[in-house]
C-alpha cells in the first residue's frame, strides 16, 4: 500500500521488450531511501505498483554492478506483465523519460496522503494547466465509466500523486498544485494532452459495491 507522497523522481534507463511485456531499469539517482532497495520489493512508477526484481549500482562508464542484499543501488528494474502495458501508459516510456517515485508504506509510517493501492483504474488526459499565483491548476478529462467515483473535495490519486478534487464539472475535474508538489513530481512535466494515470478512491468503490442492488 502507498500514501501517494511521492518521494522523488527518477527517470527510465532502458526498455527491453519481451513476448511476456516489458522490463524498465529505472535510475533512482538521488532519491533518499532508494539505497536499500530489495529483491521482492513494492514499488509505485508513477502511481502503478510494481515488484522490484533488480537492483544495483552503475558507475559513470556505465558498468553495472551486482543485485547482492549489501549492493547500494541507484537504478531498479521492473517487469510489466502484458495487462500493466495495455492498461496504463509505461509500455510508451522511453530512455530519459522520468517517473514519480514511492516505495510502500511501512507499518509504522505517518499517514500524509490517503490509501493508494497503485492499482491504476483508467488513463487520464490533461485537458488545462493554468499558473495561479504559486500555484497551478490542472484540468483533466474524466473517462468514461469513473465520474461516480469523483467528487468535489475528494480524493484522487494521479500519476502516483495524492491529490484533492478542487472542482468537479461535466466530465471533467480539476486539482490544485501547490509548488513544492509542482516541483518534486513529473507533473512540471506534463502538457495538455497529456496521459496521467488515474486511480480513484477505493473508499469509493467498497460502498458502491455494498449498496449495490439496494
Amino acid at each position: 500500500m502507498f500514501t501517494g507522497i511521492v518521494e522523488g523522481t527518477g527517470a527510465v534507463r532502458s526498455r527491453t521488450e519481451t513476448e511476456d511485456g516489458l522490463r524498465l531499469r529505472v535510475g533512482a539517482d538521488g532519491v533518499e531511501g532508494f539505497d536499500d532497495l530489495h529483491h521482492g520489493q513494492s514499488i509505485s512508477v508513477s502511481g502503478v505498483c510494481l515488484t522490484v526484481e533488480a537492483y544495483g549500482t552503475e558507475d559513470a562508464h556505465g558498468a553495472a554492478g551486482g543485485s547482492a542484499p549489501e549492493a547500494s543501488g541507484d537504478w531498479f528494474e521492473v517487469f510489466l506483465a502484458s495487462e500493466t502495458v495495455a492498461k496504463t501508459y509505461l509500455g510508451d516510456l522511453r530512455e530519459g523519460d522520468a517517473v514519480n517515485l514511492e516505495r510502500a508504506m511501512p507499518a509504522d509510517g505517518r499517514f500524509d496522503g490517503h490509501v493508494v493501492q497503485g492499482h491504476v483504474d483508467t488513463v487520464a488526459e490533461v485537458t488545462e494547466i493554468t499558473q495561479v499565483g504559486e500555484d497551478w491548476r490542472f484540468g483533466f478529462a474524466i473517462p468514461e465509466g469513473h465520474g461516480q467515483y469523483l467528487v468535489d473535495k475528494g480524493s484522487v490519486t494521479l500519476d502516483g500523486v495524492s491529490l484533492t478534487v478542487a472542482e468537479k464539472g461535466d466530465g471533467a475535474f480539476d486539482v490544485a498544485i501547490i509548488p513544492t508538489t509542482y516541483e518534486l513530481t513529473t507533473l512540471s512535466e506534463k502538457a495538455v494532452g497529456d496521459p496521467v494515470h488515474l486511480e480513484v478512491d477505493v473508499i469509493a468503490k467498497y460502498v458502491e459495491n455494498m449498496v449495490d442492488g439496494y
